[in-house]
């Protein structure tokens, strides 16, 4: 669902430009709070296998494709508020260096990839997990979390569009279309993340920030027959260099090699705005001439290559604000 300029007015972009900027500004602050030895360097990791799982467009109806959005996986694994940075991030590197997303439409993406998403999936998740806490609901609270993350996000853009989109198009129309597709994208959205959550409460459910005190307390029967009821045991450290590399290279291959095999169809968005005749608004992107924009193919650049080149971009810098966020609580404490 990345927002293309031209689809909104000045006022709308500028005024989604300040929620962004305030929300990645109170995501700063709060992302402190989330990161500690583990989750900053999984910040980056994170980062890096969004940019590489979006590029990975899957069919969800005749002519019509999804892709991740992110802001609920991020928001399970690191945090709702890391989350929101992590999703930052790769709207910049996606922008900047891909074209992909409008640069005056960054604060829109931003507020609804990253902000609506993030914060939707937290409330629903910690919903679900207060019922139950234990791998079956973290799985199950992952998957309903992230379907019910995106179609929000698709209603959010329709009342954007409806206050300040740029064609006079019906905005029920608008919605009803957007809510319709994207309930199916969700489902997409909702089995990748509860996969790749599934996948890491398998290997190192310490990563896993939705996970913490998952851990049952310790009952300890005496000789008298009394129980004793203790805190469980913080598990002992683990080095997490070998996942980190691990997951880094799944996400390499993701991008490099997986990518090639990706719905060539337009996304949601893009199909919905072509049915109800905006997608003429859209404008040319000022970085659509470099040679990495359209994910390679502008310079002739194979997608693999390009997704490569953006997953070491991202985590370079997932990395960089991760570790100095960290660094920066540590100085505080």
């Amino acid at each position: 669902m990345h927002v293309p300029d031209g689809f909104f007015t000045a006022t709308v972009s500028i005024g989604a430009a300040v929620v962004a900027a305030a929300g990645v500004g109170v995501a700063l602050r709060r992302a402190k709070q989330e990161l500690d030895d583990r989750t900053a360097p999984m910040a980056g990791l994170v980062a890096a296998f969004i940019f590489a799982v979006q590029m990975l467009n899957f069919p969800v109806a005749a002519g019509t494709s999804g892709h991740l959005l992110g802001g609920a996986l991020a928001a399970i694994l690191v945090g709702p508020y890391t989350a929101v940075l992590c999703v930052a991030v790769v709207l910049l590197v996606q922008g900047f260096f891909f074209a992909d997303g409008g640069l005056t439409a960054l604060g829109v993406n931003i507020t609804l990839m990253g902000i609506v998403t993030a914060a939707v999936a937290w409330g629903v998740f910690r919903l679900i997990t207060r019922v139950a806490r234990n791998r079956a609901a973290i799985v199950a609270g992952s998957f309903v979390a992230a379907l019910v993350s995106v179609p929000v996000a698709a209603l959010a853009f329709a009342v954007l569009f409806a206050i300040g989109g740029t064609a006079p198009i019906d905005a029920g129309s608008v919605a009803a279309a957007m809510g319709g597709v994207h309930v199916l994208i969700g489902i997409g959205e909702g089995l990748i993340t509860a996969v790749t959550v599934s996948s890491v409460l398998a290997v190192r459910p310490d990563l896993v920030y939705g996970a913490r005190g998952l851990a049952k307390p310790l009952v300890l029967r005496t000789a008298t027959g009394e129980q004793v009821v203790t805190a469980p045991e913080e598990p002992q450290a683990k080095p997490i260099r070998p996942f980190l590399v691990g997951a880094g290279i799944v996400s390499l291959l993701l991008a490099g090699v997986v990518s090639f095999f990706a719905s060539g169809s337009p996304d949601g968005l893009e199909r919905v705005a072509e049915d109800k005749g905006f997608l003429g608004q859209a404008g040319d992107h000022l970085f659509g001439g470099f040679a990495l924009a359209d994910y390679g193919d502008v310079g002739g650049i194979p997608v693999g290559v390009a997704g490569v080149i953006g997953v070491l971009i991202t985590l370079a810098v997932g990395l960089g604000i991760g570790y100095a966020l960290r660094r920066r609580r540590k100085v505080t404490t």
